[in-house]
C-alpha cells in the first residue's frame, strides 16, 4: 500500500477553501463576515499571522475588493471572499483589476437572492454576474467545484490561473458544497504545483508595465522594488498612461480577451461520465453535479442512455465541447439552481443540432437526483409521443 504524503483530513468546504489557499501561497486577506462564506475569513484569521501573512476584516465588500489589489500589486498573493450581496459591491474594483491585469482570487458563496435573499440556502443565481458582473468587455475566468476536496484542488488552480494570466479569478461555491464535510487528502507542499507571476527582466528604465510579451501577458513588477509606474482605471497605454489612441485602445481590450482564448485549452477543466453510447446528456457544475451523477446510474438501470458532462471551468465556457456532444445526443438537460442561467450557453453552443432543455429550482431547496431522472422520462416520452 502507497503511504501518503499528505494529511487526511474531515473539512468543511470553507475549510478547504483555506488550506488550499494556504497551499498555494495566500498571504494576504481583507474581506467581511457574509453567510456563507464566513468561514473562509474565520480560518484565514486563525492560520494567516502564524505565516507572517495579514488578515483584515474590513469595514465593507468594496474596500475588501481594494485592499486585495493593493495587496496583490506589492506582490502578495491575495484572497478575498463574500456571497452575493457582496459580490455585487465588489463589481467595480473587480473590473479595476481586470484593466490593471492585478492576480487575485475571489470566493463567492452562492446563497439564494436577490437582495439579501436567502443567506443560509444554497442557490447558483451568480453564474451570469460572475462573467458580466463589472461593465465594459472583460475576460474572467470562473470555475465551480462539486465536492469539498475539489475545493481545495480550484482554489489552488485558481491562484495558479491568476497568477499566469493576470487576471482577477472568480471560485463559484454554493452554500450545499460550502458547509459540507467530506474526506479531504491535504497534499504536502513540495507536491503542490505553483505558478508565480512573471517578473520583468530588464532595468527599471526600460520597463514598460503593460507591454506583452509574445505570450500576450506582461511581465508583473511588485511595487517597491523599484520599478515605479502608473495604475488607472483608465484604458491604458503600454506605459500605463491614459490614452484616446484607439488603435491602442482597441488592441489593449483585444489583448486582455485573446490571452484567455489563445490559453482556453488549459484553462477549460471538465469531466465526462458516461458519455460515450449516450443519448441524452445532462451538463450540470456545483453541488448539482452530485445530483446528476447519481440521476446517470438510476437511468442506466432503467436502460435510458444518460450521460453527464460535469462542468468544472464555467468562465470561459467550454463552447466546442458542448457543440460536439450535441451533434452526438438527441437531448441535453441542464439542472441548475436558478432559472436558466448557463443554460443559455448551452443553447448558443448547441446550435439548434440537439434539444437543449432547462431544469431549474429557486426555493432555496437542492435538485435532487429523483427529480432529474423524472425530467429525463418526461422528455424522452415527448420523443416518443412526438
Amino acid at each position: 500500500m502507497n503511504k501518503l504524503k499528505g494529511n487526511i483530513k474531515l473539512l468543511q468546504g470553507n475549510e478547504a477553501c483555506v488550506e488550499g489557499a494556504i497551499l498555494a501561497g495566500v498571504r494576504f486577506f481583507a474581506g467581511y463576515p457574509i453567510t456563507p462564506s464566513s468561514e473562509i475569513a474565520e480560518g484565514m484569521a486563525r492560520r494567516l499571522p502564524r505565516l507572517g501573512g495579514k488578515f483584515v476584516q474590513m469595514e465593507d465588500e468594496i474596500a475588501s475588493m481594494a485592499a486585495v489589489i493593493g495587496a496583490s500589486v506589492v506582490g502578495l498573493k491575495s484572497l478575498t471572499a463574500t456571497s452575493g450581496p457582496g459580490m455585487c459591491l465588489k463589481q467595480e474594483n473587480l473590473g479595476f483589476a481586470i484593466t490593471n491585469e492585478i492576480p487575485c482570487v475571489v470566493v463567492n458563496a452562492q446563497r439564494g437572492g436577490p437582495s439579501t435573499g436567502l443567506p443560509t440556502k444554497p442557490s447558483q443565481g451568480d453564474m451570469m454576474q460572475a462573467r458580466w458582473g463589472t461593465h465594459g468587455d472583460h475576460p474572467i475566468i470562473a470555475l465551480a467545484p462539486s465536492t469539498v476536496n475539489e475545493i481545495l484542488t480550484l482554489t489552488i488552480k485558481a491562484f495558479n490561473f491568476s497568477e499566469k494570466y493576470r487576471i482577477p479569478v472568480i471560485l463559484l461555491l454554493d452554500e450545499v458544497i460550502a458547509h459540507m464535510r467530506e474526506k479531504v487528502e491535504i497534499p504536502a507542499p513540495e507536491d503542490v504545483e505553483i505558478v508565480n507571476r512573471k517578473k520583468p527582466t530588464i532595468p527599471p528604465e526600460e520597463y514598460l508595465p503593460f507591454k506583452p510579451d509574445e505570450d500576450g501577458i506582461p511581465p508583473m513588477a511588485n511595487f517597491g522594488e523599484g520599478y515605479r509606474y502608473h495604475i488607472t482605471g483608465l484604458i491604458h497605454n503600454y506605459k500605463g498612461l491614459p490614452t484616446s489612441n484607439s488603435q491602442e485602445i482597441d488592441a489593449f481590450i483585444r489583448r486582455l480577451h485573446n490571452k484567455i482564448q489563445k490559453n482556453i485549452k488549459d484553462i477549460l477543466i471538465y469531466e465526462e461520465y458516461l458519455l460515450e453510447d449516450a443519448d441524452t446528456a445532462l451538463i450540470a457544475y456545483g453541488s448539482v453535479v452530485r445530483a446528476a451523477e447519481r440521476t446517470v446510474k438510476l437511468a442506466r438501470k432503467e436502460g435510458l442512455k444518460v450521460g453527464l458532462l460535469k462542468l468544472l471551468t464555467i468562465w470561459p465556457f467550454c463552447f466546442e465541447e458542448v457543440n460536439r456532444l450535441a451533434q452526438q445526443v438527441d437531448l441535453i438537460i441542464v439542472p441548475e439552481m436558478n432559472l436558466g442561467q448557463i443554460v443559455l450557453e448551452v443553447e448558443r453552443a448547441a446550435q439548434g443540432k440537439c434539444r437543449v432543455v432547462p431544469y431549474g429550482r429557486v426555493d432555496g431547496e437542492l435538485i435532487n437526483p429523483i427529480e432529474i431522472l423524472g425530467k429525463v422520462q418526461e422528455e424522452k416520452n415527448n420523443e416518443d409521443c412526438n
